[in-house]
């Protein structure tokens, strides 16, 4: 792997790292959608997908007749192939920088505004009204909380009413720091560093890594 195939490759994933590890360190709780999350992830990882399998795969016939091009088109299945996996997946909802104890409470009082029938078993929520059924999961190494559905039968609108609602609940929660935020944006910095002292050692290595990968 080159110089250029090393910064394509990694950049993204220290970008991510460091946003996740801002995302920890704060004191704020954090919703987001399944599909946004998933989203965030595939575009950390399209480096290594760029500079792997695409690579791999690299259509070289195809490449004759439409040159650079061609990068665009597998950039854009990649993207077509993600928006797909979105789009099936079931609801959920992530929740960053928070502990299952201290969300449950906070669930569990939104839950009943917002459908007076909703019931809890064990660390499963049904809320009939809204025609959403979940249930609890938690990286604990992390502090985050999910929330996934269960069952195939889910109404959509339900779940965006639950994460606009949730979500300026928690606005006003503070919550601890992740110790473990300071593991995250550190190795997210050390990534970084070092890409850019690969880029100030040799630029012009990089440059020609860039033109050689466009020609193909």
């Amino acid at each position: 792997m080159d110089s250029f195939q090393l910064c394509l490759a990694f950049g993204p994933v220290a970008v991510y790292l460091l946003l996740l590890g801002a995302v920890n360190g704060s004191r704020r709780a954090l919703v987001v959608s399944g599909a946004r999350d998933l989203a965030a992830l595939a575009l950390a990882s399209s480096g290594l997908v760029i500079v792997g399998p695409m690579q791999l795969f690299f259509p070289l016939r195809a490449s004759v007749h439409y040159g650079a091009m061609v990068w665009l088109f597998l950039i854009a299945l990649y993207v077509l192939a993600v928006v797909m996996v979105v789009l099936l997946m079931r609801p959920r909802l992530v929740i960053y920088n928070i502990a299952p104890s201290e969300l449950r409470p906070v669930l569990a009082e939104l839950a009943a505004e917002l459908d007076p029938d909703a019931r809890w078993a064990g660390d499963a929520l049904a809320l009939p009204h809204l025609g959403v059924q979940l249930h609890l999961d938690n990286v604990a190494a992390l502090r985050n909380v999910s929330l996934v559905s269960s069952g195939p039968v889910q109404n959509h609108q339900g779940w965006r009413r639950l994460e606009l609602a949730l979500a300026a609940r928690l606005a006003g929660l503070e919550t601890p720091r992740n110790p473990r935020a300071v593991f995250l944006l550190a190795a997210g910095a050390l990534v970084a560093v070092v890409l850019v002292m690969t880029i100030a050692r040799d630029p012009q290595a990089v440059a020609q890594s860039l033109f050689e990968m466009l020609r193909w």
